[in-house]
């Protein structure tokens, strides 16, 4: 049995238009997918060692599940991915020295086209931080997607004689 628990970690996402996923993650990962097929690509990732393949299917797009993200070695690795980034017009929120889950970082969020985030985090130390997932109530908290307010509908006063068989409205 090999002794690494798991050689390399594989995540299956649904997305709702592969054209413009294989473009964003092309330009995120710095590399071309590794196979494309119809309404499939995957990319193969050595460091960190992962598998991630799309799948389009726009009724399955899963766009809330929370977020994925990479952690990266040193502060000036941390730099130069955010510079790039920022080059390539894919920087979603910048995140200098903050204190989120339980830990102070440096971190920038970039989302694919179905809104998917990803963190790339440079970890400075452990901090006491209640994790913002048990502080619902603020829904700007670090590690949390934003919160789109739904539009309300403002609902009239019907007359019970409004919606009778004979006024077209049925």
């Amino acid at each position: 049995m090999n002794k690494e628990v798991f050689p390399r970690m594989h995540v299956s996402l649904y997305v709702s238009n592969l054209a413009a996923t294989v473009n964003f993650y092309s330009t995120f990962f710095r590399k071309p997918a590794d196979k494309i097929k119809s309404r499939y690509a995957k990319y193969i990732l050595d460091s960190p060692s992962l598998i991630i393949s799309f799948i389009e299917n726009p009724e399955r797009v899963q766009s809330n599940f929370g977020h994925l993200g990479f952690q990266v070695s040193t502060r000036e690795e941390m730099e130069q991915r955010l510079e790039l980034a920022r080059k390539q017009d894919i920087v979603h929120k910048e995140e200098i020295g903050t204190a989120c889950c339980y830990a102070v970082q440096d971190k920038f969020w970039v989302n694919d086209p179905d809104n998917i985030q990803w963190e790339v985090y440079y970890f400075h130390e452990d901090a006491e931080f209640n994790d913002p997932h048990y502080e619902l109530q603020d829904t700007s908290a670090c590690c949390m997607p934003a919160v789109e307010e739904k539009p309300k509908v403002a609902l009239a006063e019907l007359s019970k004689d409004s919606c009778d068989p004979n006024s077209g409205c049925c």
